[in-house]
This record gives C-alpha cells, structure tokens and sequence, in this order.
C-alpha cells in the first residue's frame, strides 16, 4: 500500500529518540532544525549529543530503555541498533498511539522519513516507502541541481506580501499571472545575485506600477565546462533547464545539450576555424532579438565565458541594450585538461604562477610578450593554438625557453577520445604533426608538465618513441577495479 504524505509540525512538541550513536545524532539534529523538543534515551551519547544536553537543547534520558520515557512524545524514533529492542520500542508506541520510525526497518516503522531537498520554507520529499532508500538519495540529488536556492528567500519575501498581492489583484487569473511574473521574473534573478533590497524594490514597483505586465526577457551568460557533462555546475544545469532559447557554441557537446529543457529553442553560433563562422555582431543581435520578445535566452560557451570567450563583449552589449544578465562560470580548459592528463598548474618546486594564453591567430601571437612568457618556474597554457605549435615553439625558444622544457598537449580534454601528448618544447610541432592532433586542444608548457609522465589518468598517453598506434591507456588502479 502506497504511504500517506504528510509533513508534521513538531515545533515544540516533544519526540523521543532512542540510542546515543551517529545515526541518532543524524535524527536528532534533523528534529531539532524542525522546532522539536528531543529526549534521547541512551546510556552513552556521541559528543555532539552530550554537548547539546549539556547546552539544554536535548534532555537526555540515561541507561538502557524504559517504557515511561514514551509518555508525553508525539513521535519515537528508534536508532538503537538492538532488533529485538527496536520491536519492542515499535510495539509500546504502536499500543499508545504514537507514530514511530525504526531506522532502516520499514517493517516496524509506521511512518518513513523521506529524503528532503530543503528551500525553507519549500520542502521537497522523496519516499519509497523503505523499499530501496539508496534510489530516494539519488533522486535527492538529481533534484537538488535542479532547485534554485533563491526559492527559499523568493518564498519567504512572498509571503510577506501577500496580503498586498491579493488586495492588488483581486482577480484570479491576474493574480495567478503575477505570481508567474514572481516565480520566473528579475525578482528570482536579484535574489540568486544576493541583491535582496532590489529585489524587494522590483516586487514593489511591480505591484505599483503593473510593470510585470510584459515581462522581459534576460539573458544567462553560461560556462559549459570542457565537455564532459558531470562538470557542468549546477547553476548551469539550473539555467539550462528554465532557458526559452539557448544559442551555443561549436565546442559544446550534444550530450551537454541533451541536459537542458527539451522545448528550449536551440541555436547554433558555432566559430569553429575552417567551419561554419557566425560573426559576433549576428550573436549580438540574436540575443536581443530573443531577449527583447521576453525569453530567457542562455548563451552557452564552452569552458568558461570570462576566459577567451568574448563574455565580456556580450554583457557590455547587453548592458547598452538595457537587457538584464546574469553569469554562471564554467570549468575553463586550462583547469579541466591540466586534472585530466595529471598536470598540477601549479607546484611549489615548479611553478609559482600559471599564464592563460591565447594563440588563436597571428595578430594575437604578435601582440604577445614572449621574453616574459619564456621566464622559467612558470606554467604556460595556450588555448587555441594547435595550428601555430611551430610559432609557439620558436618564439618561446628564441626568447629563452629551454629546450628540454616539457609540454603537455591534450586534445579533447575531459572527454572519452581524450589523447595527452608528452615531449620537449623543441620537439612540439614535431610530435603533433606525427600524432595528427587537431582542435580542440590545450597546450600546457612548463616544469609541471613533466607530470603526465607519471600521473596521467584519463585517456590515451602519447610520449616520444611512440606512434600513433602504439599509444598508452592509463590502465592503474581504477581500471583494474572496474
């Protein structure tokens, strides 16, 4: 039989939980956040526990169990570890009426308590009524990404206006489109900016003026990471999933796509080089064409929009436009590639700094300052720039870099065709040309990269004396456990 939902008030009503251990602390402290007042009948108690009945917050009962520390609770919790006991506790509250749950035995328990993603005063609660907890927790967390945590002050500041949004809109369909105004507008937006005077301020404004009338749209500046899908943030996965339109870049995957919301319109900007270009004025005017008819419109860039991605361009013009933005960051590729192949940036022996570099074209390679980049004890990561190895080796060398200072090339960083190609800065455009690495790829040059010899993990690992066919797969500990 399918179990009742129900969320209890406990504030100030007295719930007995009985065994002193962790699981008990976990129960207690739980009760305790809901206003309850919590005996715990135990003969010993965990530290936290003995600190809390030292401070008064929990009265606790001493010894082994008895059956009068039942009287007065409205709830037992039964955390003791005993299954005998734990039958009794459940039959002496079962014949005195009192709800009771015994820690991971449904059969004794008379209510469950769910997994619960918590937006006080929103609550979520997930129950499968005992049957496979561990399915419930999953869910919790799949849930939770999804979640905006401004829904809890959004809820809060509603509440205090409500009576002056029921006297406002009286009717119901407008109050019901003002709330939808409410729930998806720039009040949310504020609120997850931490701006909560101004969000206030555009509530009242709203309810003086009928500003919400026509609703307008934003824009989401959002960081996709470098591809793999489990290290986009769960802002992002946020903004992907309330996106009306999403304009996205070449290097962002499909399976990054798949995660947003199924009727998002999705529009390709690709600048892919030798591909198809979409000029940074037509992206411009895209997003205030969508924008402008009241979307929530995401531009989502591969690796991070503050790093070589123009993001700034496109808040100033969103600014100038009066179309409000937020930015949610990306793991950048310098940061995503270095972890994959088992580069630290940074190293107390090595490197005392890191220089993101970008190579994309000639006039960018000429504006660069290589006598300060062929410094020794520091790491160089060069984004876009697989077609100008050869530039970049030779001015680095010619600058001063060492020879022998070692790279690490990764193609595909964080994806499962990710290949890590190792060697000396003199042999770079050697090495890349024989291994036919393409975009897109990350270089990393410096002391540090020397590492990937030794801790690369993810990937294939290409080194000097290898070809193409006769790469090495990381094949450690994790690969033998799978």
């Amino acid at each position: 039989m399918p179990l009742y939902p129900l969320f209890a008030d406990l504030t100030d009503r007295t719930v007995l939980v009985v065994g002193g251990g962790m699981v008990a602390e976990r129960k207690t402290a739980a009760l305790l956040d809901a206003g309850a007042r919590v005996s715990v009948g135990a003969p010993t108690l965990t530290d936290t526990l003995g600190e809390w009945a030292v401070q008064g917050r929990i009265t606790h009962l001493p010894g082994r169990y008895q059956r009068n520390w039942q009287k007065g609770s409205w709830m037992v919790i039964a955390a003791t570890g005993d299954r005998p006991l734990n039958m009794r506790i459940a039959a002496e509250a079962t014949a005195r009426r009192r709800l009771v749950n015994v820690v991971d035995d449904p059969a004794l328990s008379t209510f469950q308590v769910p997994a619960v993603i918590d937006r006080s005063p929103l609550q979520v609660a997930i129950s499968t009524a005992g049957v496979a907890p561990a399915l419930a927790r999953r869910l919790r967390e799949r849930i939770e990404g999804l979640l905006d945590p401004a829904w809890g002050p959004l809820l809060r500041l509603a509440h205090r206006y409500r009576p002056r949004i029921r006297d406002r809109h009286p009717d119901l369909a407008q109050r019901r489109r003002f709330y939808d105004w409410l729930h998806d507008g720039p009040v949310r937006a504020l609120l997850r900016a931490a701006q909560p005077a101004l969000a206030e301020h555009t509530l009242q404004t709203a309810l003086e003026t009928q500003a919400h009338a026509a609703s307008p749209g934003s824009v989401v500046l959002v960081g996709a990471g470098p591809g793999d899908p489990g290290l986009l943030t769960l802002r992002a996965l946020r903004a992907l999933n309330e996106a009306d339109v999403i304009l996205h870049d070449a290097l962002v995957p499909a399976a990054v796509l798949e995660l947003a919301r199924r009727d998002a319109e999705r529009i390709a900007v690709g600048k892919r080089s030798g591909g198809v270009h979409t000029p940074q004025d037509d992206i411009h005017g895209l997003l205030l064409k969508h924008a402008r008819k009241g979307s929530r419109v995401v531009r989502l860039k591969g690796g991070d929009p503050f790093v070589f991605g123009r993001g700034g361009e496109e808040l100033q013009f969103l600014q100038r436009h009066g179309i409000a933005f937020e930015v949610v960051p990306g793991i950048t590729a310098a940061v995503a590639c270095a972890a994959h192949a088992g580069v630290p940036l940074t190293h107390r022996d090595h490197a005392q700094s890191v220089r993101l570099v970008t190579a994309h074209c000639k006039d960018s390679l000429d504006r660069i300052d290589w006598p300060a980049l062929a410094r020794e004890r520091q790491t160089l990561a060069f984004y876009m720039g697989v077609g100008r190895l050869d530039t970049v080796s030779e001015k680095l060398l010619t600058h001063g870099r060492d020879a022998a200072t070692p790279f690490a090339l990764v193609e595909n960083g964080s994806m499962p065709q990710q290949r890590t190609l190792t060697g000396s800065l003199a042999e770079l455009p050697e090495l890349a040309q024989r291994h036919a690495i393409s975009a897109p790829a990350l270089l990393i040059v410096g002391e540090v990269a020397s590492f990937a010899s030794s801790l690369h993990w993810y990937g294939e690992l290409l080194q000097p004396g290898t070809s193409a066919a006769g790469a090495q797969q990381y094949s450690g500990t994790l690969a033998d456990a799978a």
